[in-house]
């Protein structure tokens, strides 16, 4: 993997995998939801909330010049541990352990990508050692929340070397220019103030989650 730029205009994915409703997993797609806030990007740049699509990204990976992928890990680092993986490391990185089916999924769409002669020229996996995956309904642990700022700001860098800057937005204007990067429910603020009080979660998740069952005639 080289660090000069890429020939322009580069074709670029940042693209942020895992799930929102399982704590730390949904570490990858906030990471892409704080760059999104925060900066704006050429036109070549496209940010995505991959969650857990495995090979229905298939056609934008192969799309891409570069790939920028933020993800959880757990490779029994101490929570927070920011690990940063390139070129041909990331497949063989993302196989040793899966931490779960979406990574599975993903590891599938690079040797896809692979074969078919369609893998980005430059490859970068910034990850964040997971601490809890089994509060379904529950957000980002301090632990990773913390290391937000800081993957992105690695994002930032390679994001820069090849050619396509982030511009810092102001905060009075980071609404301005575009549109939110997840629904309003989903959107960091409005997911954690939304949660009910941990006396009325249910311990495998919450009421936000399922949807009531239906009504049977004669009320069976």
């Amino acid at each position: 993997m080289t660090e000069a730029r890429l020939s322009s205009p580069a074709r670029v994915l940042v693209l942020g995998i895992g799930n929102l409703l399982w704590a730390d997993e949904g570490f990858g797609v906030r990471c892409v939801e704080f760059l999104a806030q925060g900066w704006r990007f050429p036109a070549s740049v496209t940010l995505m909330d991959g969650g857990t699509q495995g090979l229905y990204l298939l056609p934008y990976v192969r799309e891409a010049d570069a790939l920028l992928v933020f993800d959880a890990l757990d490779y029994g680092d101490p929570p927070g541990t920011l690990r940063e993986i390139t070129g041909e490391d990331v497949p063989r990185f993302m196989g040793v352990k899966k931490m779960s089916l979406h990574q599975t999924g993903f590891q599938e769409v690079l040797a896809a990508a692979s074969l078919l002669g369609g893998l980005p020229r430059e490859l970068v996996l910034l990850g964040v050692q997971a601490e809890n995956l089994e509060d379904y309904g529950g957000s980002l642990t301090p632990a990773a929340r913390e290391k937000l700022p800081a993957a992105a700001a690695r994002g930032l860098d390679w994001l820069a070397r090849w050619g396509v800057p982030g511009t810092p937005v102001s905060p009075e204007k980071a609404g301005e220019s575009a549109p939110p990067f997840l629904g309003a429910p989903l959107a960091l603020p409005a997911y954690e103030t939304g949660r009910p009080s941990p006396a009325a979660v249910w311990r495998h998740g919450d009421a936000r989650f399922f949807a009531p069952p239906p009504t049977r005639p004669g009320g069976a």
